[in-house]
């Protein structure tokens, strides 16, 4: 199992890059590889995309959302996947993004990719296009301010 911990800060208010990451069908626009995100309902996403030039498919399942807090996740079909995003007040109009994911490679690009720390470079690059594209916008394309709970 590999780990990547990492975080970048954006220049928007907390509540605008929180309700923006809720948009995940507009992945695509900052997420390198990621083809398409469907929002099945208010907990499951079927995610498409290519890594180590491989089009992949997988299935998660949000297990905890609260609003401008955090969005943790897990896969349920696919490589085994994990991971919270957490949302960090610095000033009214700045905030860190901090990002925690846990993933499996599969099959031997996948392998030689991690260990040669292919993905951390590709999720560093997410986030900070993340940055660019809300802060460019200036405010969230949209929002889902509901919650999900552990216990749900």
């Amino acid at each position: 199992m590999s780990h990547i911990d990492t975080s970048i800060e954006v220049d928007v208010p907390v509540r605008t890059a929180y309700n923006q990451w809720t948009q995940f069908e507009e992945f695509p626009r900052f997420m390198d590889g990621v083809r398409q995100v469907r929002q099945l309902d208010e907990r499951r996403l079927e995610w498409h995309a290519e890594i180590g030039g491989k089009e992949v498919i997988w299935r998660a399942e949000i297990t905890e959302q609260i609003p401008d807090a955090r969005i943790a996740w897990h896969s349920t079909s696919g490589a085994h996947n994990a991971g919270v995003v957490t949302f960090h007040y610095l000033a009214p109009s700045k905030c860190r993004v901090m990002l925690q994911l846990a993933y499996e490679p599969e099959g031997i690009v996948e392998n030689v990719g991690d260990a040669l720390g292919a993905a951390k470079l590709r999720i560093k690059g997410d986030l900070e296009r993340f940055k660019q594209f809300v802060e460019a916008q200036g405010e969230e394309s949209g929002a889902w301010r509901g919650e999900v709970r552990h216990s749900e």
